[in-house]
């Protein structure tokens, strides 16, 4: 059984923004001046709308201001385009916050000069990652899991899982299109303080059930899941852990 800890609700959208919340205020409280998160696509950000924007007692207490917001993966498209993960970030966080008048994060966005040049892809990830904090950590990394067990644009038995020397690589052959990404590695999520997935919906169970079984599958989110310095969560509706042996879960406080 992995360190990790999973949790299942009916809807996790509530315990995920006390969460982000408590590690925002535990950060600040420390008087770092601000709180580096790294999120990822997918169905995500959608997520963190529910769980801090529209929940007002959370949207009340995040400090926008002194958030820096990256990518732990993103697709190498223009930032308007509909898989770029900064545009989902965009509609489903920075809009909503010039709706209400919020001051906003600080985001960290591929350049998107260098997009449409097939031969630019590398220098894309050289020149994002010399935006990366300082000293490679970040507080938070906030995470999805695909059907595959693939996680940031990491995917199974791909020899970008062997990368050890990079924090920022490229990706021209995703499984999954667009097949031109960027993404973090392993020894950058490694850096991390902590680390929380959220899957949600009956087509995860599968999935799951070889993420936290005993035997090893090698899975993107098993190495996750192994890291040593990060504490890993896991945010899951019912209908994901829908089936999944008892023993797997962890009792939220």
């Amino acid at each position: 059984m992995p360190n990790a800890k999973l949790f299942s609700f009916s809807d996790p959208s509530i315990a995920l923004g006390e969460y982000i919340l408590s590690i925002q205020n535990a950060v600040l409280a420390t008087g770092k001046p601000h709180f580096t998160v790294a999120v990822s696509g997918g169905s995500l950000p959608k997520s963190l709308k529910k769980a801090i924007i529209d929940n007002k007692t959370i949207a009340s207490q995040i400090q926008w201001p002194k958030w820096k917001i990256y990518f732990a993966d993103e697709r190498v498209v223009p930032l308007n385009h509909e898989d770029s993960n900064y545009g989902l970030i965009d509609t489903y966080i920075l809009k909503e916050l010039i709706k209400k008048q919020v001051l906003g994060p600080e985001v960290f966005a591929i350049n998107e000069n260098l997009v449409n040049d097939p031969l630019k892809i590398d220098d894309i990830a050289l020149e994002y990652e010399s935006l990366l904090p300082e000293d490679k950590e970040f507080d938070l990394v906030l995470l999805g899991s695909g059907p595959d067990g693939h996680t940031c644009s990491l995917f199974p038995n791909h020899p970008l899982l062997k990368v050890t020397d990079k924090f920022i690589v490229s990706i021209t052959d995703s499984p999954k299109p667009p097949p031109r990404r960027i993404t973090f590695t392993f020894p950058l999520l490694a850096n991390s303080s902590y680390i929380a997935f959220v899957a949600e919906g009956s087509n995860k169970t599968e999935i799951l059930s070889k993420i936290f079984a005993k035997e090893n599958h090698g899975l993107p989110t098993e190495i996750v899941n192994a890291l040593q310095k990060p504490n890993v969560s896991w945010f899951i509706n019912d209908a994901a852990g829908n089936g999944l042996p008892e023993e797997y879960f962890s009792k939220y406080n």
